[in-house]
C-alpha cells in the first residue's frame, strides 16, 4: 500500500480582493496531509478559516475567493488545476461531505430512495437493478431501522437524528476515500450526538476512510479524531495528537478556548477571552493573537511566528510556548449562590399543564370527541422563584420549547394553568395580555438571524421596545440605548450598524440587550448559545450571569447542552416526551443522578478529554409520542423492571422540587445500581 497522503495541502493562501483594491487573506500558508485511516479536527473560533480550508480540499472557494498562492493536491492532482467535470467526478464519489444542516441539505420534495440514488447515478457503477439493494445497505450501515420503509419517506418525516444518518448514508453511497464533515452534529441533543459519532467512528475503522471534522465543540473532537488541527486569524497556530493538545496546550489561545468550556462535573462560569479574532487584513507583521493574548511581549508585535516543533512534538505557533508548560491553569470562579432566593416569593406556577398541537378535525369537534393523541407536553407542575434560574433539559421532542411557547402565550396550554406573580392567567394567546405583562415576560431566540430585523440598524431594533414600553424619544432614548449595548459589551459606535455586519456573537448580545430593554422580571432562553462557538458562548453565559447578578432577574434556561446549564442553572427539571421525570438543584441532579433518563443524559455528555468516554444506551431509538401508560421512558429504561413500568403512572419521591424524581424504583436501589451502571461506555476514539 502506497503511503502517499490522500489529501496535501502545501503553503496554501486563499483570500479576496476588496473595494480598494487590497488583497486581504482568508487562509495563510496552510501546511496539511491527510492519510488513509486519518480522523483530523479543524478546530477554532468562527471566522478562523475551519470550512474555507475544509471545502478548498475539493476545489471549492466561496464566491469572490481565490487562490493566492499554494495548492491543494488530492491523490497527487492540483483540485485548483482540474476542470469542472474532473471536480464533478471526485466530488460526492472519492471526495464527500457532510453538511451541518442536514434538513436543509436534503430535498423537502424528493423520497430517500430518490436521494441515495442520485448519489449512485453520480458516483457509482451500479446498475439501476442494484440500486435498491445499494440504497438498503448503506441506511443499514448508518444503523437506520427498518430501512425498506424508511426509503418511502421524506425529509420532514424523520428526526433531526435521522436525517443527519440519511446525509452521512448518502456520502456513503460514493464509497468516498475523504469524507469532509462540517459541524455536523451541532443541531443535535447529547444523545443522538454521541450515537451519530460513534457510529463514523466505526465506519472510519471498518472502511479506512479518513476524516477531516470541522467543529467548535472539542467534546465531539476529542472523542472523534486522533489529532487536531487549531486555526487562529487564517493560520495553523497549534495542531498535534488529539491528547496533547486538549491536556497540554501549547499555546496561549488553544488554553483560552478550553477555559471557554463550561464543564459537566463543575458550577463554574466559563472564563470568555477578551477581544475578538482580527479581521482579514486586520493582521500586521507580528502574531494575529497578540492583542488578546496575555504573554505577548514588543517581539510579538513586530515578528511573526513561524510553526515550529513544540515539546513533544507537536507544531506550535508561538514564539514564548516553552512558558506555557510551567503557568498554572486559570482559575475559573464558581456560578454564584443565590443567597437571596425566597421560595415563599414565587414568580411563576405550572400547575398541571398539558401543551398540545393537534387540531381536532371537524366531526371531532361536532361530535365533542376527545382526542385520542396524547399531548406533546402533559402533567408539568413547576414553581419558579423571583431571582432563579431554571434548566429545562431533555432530548430532542422532549418539550422544552413547548413550555416556553406556552409562558410566552405563543401556544396556550390545552389544560391546567400557568399564573404569573400569582395574579395574572398566562393561559392566554400574546395578543390578548395587558401591555406591562409583555414588557415583564421577554423571550431571547435561538437564532438571532431569525429574531433581528435585518433592515434596521442595532440603533433602531433597541429603540422599538424603549419607545413601546416607556415612550422614549430623543436625546432620553439614544442615551438609554448607548447604556444598553455598554450593559452587552458592545460599543456606541454599534447604533449605525445592521445585523449583517455583526458576527454570531455580536448579533446574540443585541438580542439579549432588547429583551433587557424591557427591564424584564422573567427571561425566557431559548438555546440561546447552541450556535455559538465556545468563546462566544462563554461570553454571552458570563453575561447573563452578570444581568442577572445586577438586576434580579429570572431565567428559564432551555439547552441541549447540560454543560451550559450546569453552569447557570440553580435548579433543572429534566424533561422526556413532555413529561417531567426529574427536578432538583444542579448540584443534586448532576452529582446524584437518580432518574434512569437523567442518568443517560448525562453520560452521553462529551467532555474535551479523550480519555473520558461516553456511556451511551445500546440502542438509539426515536419515539414520536409517549405510550398511553405507565412511564413515558419506560420503552428505553436500561434499569425497566416489569410490567408496572407499562401500566401505572411512577410516583414522585423526594419532599420537594429540591429534589424529585417519577420512578417506580426507590431511590436507595437507584442510586445503588448507578454505581454498577448499565449504561457501559463506549468507546468513539478510532
Amino acid at each position: 500500500m502506497s503511503n502517499d497522503p490522500l489529501i496535501q495541502v502545501k503553503d496554501l493562501s486563499v483570500g479576496f480582493t476588496n473595494r480598494a483594491g487590497d488583497t486581504l487573506s482568508i487562509l495563510r500558508n496552510i501546511d496539511l496531509s491527510l492519510h488513509t485511516g486519518d480522523t483530523i479536527g479543524l478546530v477554532g473560533e468562527s471566522g478562523c478559516g475551519k470550512s474555507t480550508l475544509a471545502l478548498a480540499m475539493m476545489g471549492y472557494l466561496k464566491t469572490g475567493l481565490r487562490v493566492l498562492g499554494g495548492e491543494s493536491d488530492f491523490k497527487g492532482h492540483n483540485v485548483f488545476d482540474l476542470d469542472d467535470k474532473a471536480l464533478e467526478t471526485i466530488r460526492g464519489g472519492d471526495l464527500a461531505l457532510i453538511p451541518q444542516n442536514a434538513g436543509q441539505s436534503l430535498t423537502p420534495t424528493m423520497r430517500i430512495e430518490q436521494q441515495v440514488n442520485e448519489a449512485l447515478l453520480l458516483h457509482t457503477k451500479f446498475s439501476k437493478d442494484q440500486w435498491r439493494g445499494r440504497c438498503i445497505e448503506v441506511l443499514t450501515q448508518v444503523r437506520l431501522p427498518q430501512p425498506d420503509a424508511l426509503l418511502e419517506r421524506y425529509p420532514h418525516e424523520l428526526s433531526g437524528g435521522q436525517q443527519q444518518r440519511v446525509a452521512i448514508a448518502i456520502a456513503l453511497a460514493g464509497e468516498p476515500d475523504v469524507l469532509l464533515l462540517d459541524e455536523p452534529t451541532t443541531g443535535l441533543d447529547v444523545t443522538t450526538q454521541a450515537h451519530v459519532l460513534a457510529l463514523l467512528c466505526a465506519l472510519a475503522e471498518e472502511t479506512g476512510t479518513a476524516m477531516v471534522y470541522v467543529s467548535h465543540d472539542l467534546g465531539a473532537i476529542a472523542q472523534v479524531c486522533d489529532s487536531i488541527v487549531v486555526m487562529y486569524a487564517g493560520e495553523i497556530v497549534l495542531s498535534g495528537t488529539a491528547r496533547r493538545v486538549l491536556k497540554h496546550p501549547d499555546h496561549p489561545y488553544v488554553r483560552g478556548l478550553l477555559s471557554s468550556i463550561p464543564r459537566l462535573k463543575q458550577a463554574i462560569v466559563p472564563a470568555s477571552m477578551p477581544g475578538r479574532p482580527p479581521a482579514p487584513g486586520e493582521v500586521g507583521n507580528g502574531c494575529g493573537f497578540v492583542d488578546r493574548c496575555p504573554l505577548a511581549e514588543q517581539r510579538c508585535h513586530d515578528e511573526r511566528p513561524v510553526l515550529e516543533a513544540g515539546i513533544a512534538g507537536e507544531r506550535v505557533r508561538c514564539h514564548f510556548h516553552q512558558r506555557l508548560e510551567h503557568l498554572p491553569p486559570p482559575e475559573l470562579p464558581n456560578r454564584p449562590e443565590r443567597t437571596n432566593l425566597d421560595e415563599a416569593d414565587i414568580i411563576l406556577r405550572l400547575e398541571d399543564v398539558a401543551i398540545s398541537y393537534y387540531t381536532p378535525g371537524f366531526f371531532e369537534k361536532i361530535l365533542g370527541h376527545e382526542s385520542r393523541v396524547p399531548p406533546t407536553v402533559d402533567k408539568v407542575d413547576v414553581t419558579i422563584c423571583k431571582g432563579e434560574t431554571i434548566g429545562l433539559v431533555g432530548e430532542s421532542g422532549s418539550g422544552k420549547s413547548t413550555i416556553l411557547r406556552a409562558i410566552a402565550g405563543l401556544q396556550p396550554p390545552l389544560k391546567g394553568s400557568i399564573e404569573f406573580e400569582t395574579t395574572t392567567n398566562l393561559n392566554t394567546f400574546v395578543d390578548d395580555r395587558a401591555k406591562d405583562t409583555l414588557r415583564r415576560i421577554q423571550l431571547i431566540f435561538q437564532n438571532p438571524d431569525s429574531s433581528l430585523n435585518p433592515r434596521q440598524t442595532v440603533g433602531e431594533i433597541l429603540a422599538q421596545p424603549l419607545k413601546l414600553y416607556f415612550g422614549l424619544q430623543g436625546e432620553e432614548l439614544r442615551e438609554r440605548i448607548e447604556a444598553l449595548l455598554i450593559s452587552v459589551r458592545l460599543h456606541v459606535d454599534y447604533i449605525g450598524r445592521l445585523p449583517s455586519q455583526l458576527s454570531g456573537g455580536e448579533k446574540q448580545r443585541v438580542a439579549v440587550a432588547r429583551a433587557f430593554a424591557a427591564e424584564p422580571d422573567l427571561v425566557l432562553c431559548d438555546e440561546v448559545t447552541s450556535a455559538l462557538d465556545v468563546s462566544v458562548q462563554a461570553a454571552v453565559i458570563e453575561l447573563l450571569t452578570e444581568l442577572q447578578s445586577d438586576r434580579a432577574t429570572t431565567y428559564i434556561f432551555v439547552s441541549h447542552d447540560l454543560s451550559v446549564v450546569r453552569a447557570v442553572a440553580d435548579r433543572v427539571a429534566v424533561l422526556y416526551q413532555g413529561r417531567l421525570c426529574e427536578i432538583g438543584s444542579s448540584e443534586k441532579v448532576y452529582d446524584l443522578p437518580s432518574h434512569p433518563y437523567t442518568e443517560a443524559l448525562l453520560g452521553a455528555v462529551l467532555e474535551p478529554d479523550p480519555d473520558t468516554e461516553p456511556r451511551l444506551m445500546a440502542e438509539d431509538i426515536v419515539e414520536l409520542s409517549p405510550p398511553t401508560s405507565g412511564c413515558p421512558f419506560q420503552r428505553r429504561c436500561p434499569r425497566r423492571i416489569g410490567e408496572i413500568c407499562d401500566r401505572e403512572t411512577p410516583p414522585w419521591q423526594g419532599a420537594d422540587q429540591s429534589h424529585a424524581i417519577a420512578c417506580h424504583i426507590p431511590l436507595d436501589e437507584l442510586l445503588a445500581m448507578q454505581k454498577q451502571p448499565r449504561i457501559m461506555p463506549v468507546a468513539l476514539v478510532n
